[in-house]
């Protein structure tokens, strides 16, 4: 099996494509949109993450306080667009998060092109956020983002 299938198939079981929205008053409209791909794994097999950050060539490791475990992640929005989600296009997940993945591409697209800063993009994205993930917990109602 080569590296691209095996981290497809890593992150189809353990990987994480998330779009958190935070209040912020430096951001437009008052919130933050943070998009992320992150994947966890205890420390004696850290290697996995050590393959993840080289061969997407983007991200960092740090500890991941809230289970003692280690974590890759990749935030930059241009990191996404131009190494993450061509990865998981040409790789696809086969599992139902593929759907997660459609939905976290077209938001980190959309963010690339600036349309957040936009009253008509911000909506959508915070709708296509909303309809991702769909067994986590939001913080604030999508009626209370929206504009």
């Amino acid at each position: 099996m080569d590296a691209k299938s095996y981290l497809s198939g890593y992150a189809d079981g353990e990987g994480c494509f998330c779009v958190s929205i935070n209040r912020s008053r430096r951001h437009a409209f008052g919130w933050e949109i943070r998009p992320s791909f992150s994947v966890s794994q205890n420390r004696d097999r850290a290697e996995v993450l050590e393959i993840f950050r080289h061969q997407l060539g983007c991200g960092s490791i740090r500890p991941d306080r809230s289970d003692k475990t280690l974590k890759y992640e990749v935030r930059s929005v241009s990191d996404l667009v131009e190494r993450v989600i061509p990865h998981f296009e040409d790789t696809p997940l086969l599992s139902g998060k593929s759907r997660d993945f459609e939905r976290f591409a077209v938001i980190c697209r959309m963010m690339y092109r600036k349309l957040h800063l936009t009253e008509i993009g911000f909506n959508q994205i915070v709708d296509l956020a909303f309809e991702m993930n769909p067994s986590g917990i939001r913080k604030y109602p999508k009626e209370k983002i929206k504009i």
